[in-house]
């Protein structure tokens, strides 16, 4: 007995080992996967904020540039212009492109005319880096903290030319930074950039202003007191971070850099790797779950047949030593054993047999819908074939024609049915990228007519009052998807109500926005509805699991973009579909 207890203490013992090791390597092929992704998308976003931020930076440049030239101010400095009318200038300028102030000085440094006025001619700006480049003929550029603003700065500085091709004057185009950050401040994920000397002079994240990172050290500091909670460490390649820098910064984020040299500067962001470790976490539990379910029916069966192998042992020692009644009783014990597997055999027979109805239940009403869509204009061919052929028996070529016509347009019709059907149920692996948003919502409504007309619901879309295309950011078959799992869930919820009706708009906002009302109850839980398994309907009903929500977030968050659902003032749910336009806003 002791020697069973231990052996079985020894292979569960063993079997927790051999589960711990699959699901840590799970977890950790999970993590390093999540984390690639987190990577990719790091470096995308830190690229479009740094384009962004060169984009803005250059067009202060370009200004500064295209004014050193500029005959009014040639005038102010050979002494002959009129200073207020300079002064007009540059402040114009200046309000039309935002800049904090832009002066014009002397080759000595001494300022002659500036945009917010000031005092010309005691201010000087010989000794500053921007200025003594420019006057070497070159364009300038420095970065600092204005006194005289005492707001954050960058100065671009361009040299203008005299009659005998030396610098005679210099234009300094001076740029608010916190005007350059003002169209991106709190953006995710949080983005910095950290000059030659290591501090912090741009960022969407206030709070990270001036840090500093002190010699060969790769955490920052902050320039006044003490310095906060940092790690660094390194999972599947990749640099990560533990920190404590604040509410608004990840306590745990992936480090990922890009050298800006346009601007002497170099740009960082930290992404959050809590999405990253919630999907290994996840991925981790499904296979350890699988594995333990899995482990304990292949310990039942072994145990069953030690079990049965026991008690056969026994049976056969008992029948060499007692009487025909006990042989009896062991005859009978094997007939009640037949019986109940026979019966366990049955029952599978019954369970197989229940699912394969349901199978050929489901495959009997996609039939039933998809041959309802073809009879119509199969029985309409037909009649137009018939129609014809007595046309051009009699002569009437004219109305065989158009009854031609006719048979090509019911062609076309069930060759659009069909071309949706395929489109809907092919796999598509392609990446996101130009889709025909109007197209993809017609494509849905003509999926969902069917089911439309047997629910008696009315849809309200109409395309000819939407532009003829609207082009968004995604995947043509997965965006039908969402469209078409919509429709489906409006449907179901306006099963038990007398009026049925479902209106599909298109708004052109800062992004596209696709909103889908119905006329149903509304929704119950609305904080729950994208959750997985989450249904109002019946459990274990064949209406669904309560994935279909939950499918389609994912895809739309895949897209980059966003959906939403909340009850209607009036009654009813709407659903609000938000995706990005394929023409990128450009930042001017």
């Amino acid at each position: 007995m002791t020697t069973w207890i231990t052996h079985r203490a020894t292979i569960l013992a063993f079997s927790l080992l051999a589960l711990l090791a699959v699901a840590g390597g799970v977890w950790r092929f999970g993590y390093g996967q999540a984390l690639d992704q987190l990577a990719r998308r790091g470096e995308a976003d830190l690229a479009l904020a740094a384009d962004r931020l060169t984009a803005q930076l250059q067009r202060y440049q370009e200004l500064a540039v295209l004014m050193a030239e500029h005959p009014t101010l040639h005038s102010v400095a050979m002494g002959e212009g009129d200073s207020e009318e300079a002064r007009l200038l540059l402040l114009e300028a200046a309000d039309k492109t935002a800049a904090l102030d832009i002066v014009y000085a002397a080759a000595d440094g001494r300022i002659i005319v500036s945009a917010q006025g000031g005092f010309p001619g005691t201010d000087r700006l010989n000794g500053t880096p921007y200025f003594e480049r420019a006057l070497h003929g070159a364009l300038g550029a420095h970065h600092a903290v204005d006194e005289r603003y005492n707001r954050r700065a960058f100065y671009f500085a361009s040299p203008s030319f005299g009659a005998d091709g030396r610098v005679s004057a210099v234009l300094v185009v001076i740029v608010d930074i916190e005007n350059v950050e003002e169209n991106w401040r709190g953006d995710r994920p949080a983005v910095f950039f950290v000059d030659e000397s290591g501090e912090v002079f741009i960022s969407n994240r206030s709070e990270l202003l001036f840090w500093q990172r002190r010699g060969a050290d790769v955490g920052l500091v902050p320039p006044n007191g003490f310095a906060p909670t940092f790690r660094q460490y390194y999972r599947a390649g990749h640099e990560l971070w533990r920190l404590d820098w604040g509410p608004y910064l990840p306590q745990r984020g992936m480090h990922v850099f890009q050298s800006l040299p346009v601007i002497g500067m170099r740009g960082e962001t930290i992404v959050d790797v809590t999405p990253a470790l919630r999907l290994a976490w996840l991925q981790a539990a499904v296979v350890a779950a699988a594995v333990m379910v899995f482990g304990l029916l292949l310990w039942q069966a072994f145990e069953r047949r030690r079990v049965l192998a026991i008690a056969n042992t026994e049976l056969e020692e008992r029948v060499n030593e007692r009487t025909y009644a006990l042989s009896q009783t062991n005859i009978a014990l094997r007939r009640e054993i037949t019986e109940r597997e026979e019966a366990e055999a049955a029952l599978k027979r019954a369970q197989d047999d229940l699912v394969q109805a349901g199978k050929l239940s489901a495959l009997g009403q996609m039939s039933a819908g998809i041959s309802h869509e073809l009879n119509q204009p199969l029985m309409a061919i037909q009649s137009f074939a018939e129609n014809g052929e007595r046309f051009l028996e009699r002569g009437n070529h004219h109305k065989a024609g158009e009854n031609l016509g006719r048979i090509t347009q019911m062609a076309t019709r069930m060759a659009r049915i069909i071309r949706n059907l395929r489109a809907f149920a092919r796999n598509e692996n392609e990446p996101m990228g130009k889709v025909d948003l109007i197209g993809v919502i017609s494509q849905a409504v003509e999926l969902t007519e069917p089911r439309l007309r047997q629910e008696s619901v009315a849809l309200i879309w109409q395309p000819a009052f939407q532009p003829a295309q609207i082009f968004a950011i995604g995947g043509e078959v997965r965006l039908g998807q969402v469209f078409v799992n919509l429709i489906n869930n409006a449907v179901d919820a306006m099963a038990d109500v007398d009026r049925r009706k479902i209106t599909i708009e298109v708004e052109n906002g800062a992004r596209l926005s696709v909103i889908l009302r119905d006329t149903g109850p509304g929704i119950a839980q609305p904080d729950r509805i994208f959750d997985p398994f989450y249904s109002t309907k019946t459990v274990g009903s064949s209406e669904g699991m309560g994935l279909g929500l939950s499918i389609s977030y994912g895809l739309v968050q895949s897209f980059g973009g966003n959906i939403r659902g909340i009850n209607a003032p009036d009654g009813g749910a709407v659903f609000t579909v938000e995706l990005d336009y394929w023409e990128k806003d450009e930042v001017s």
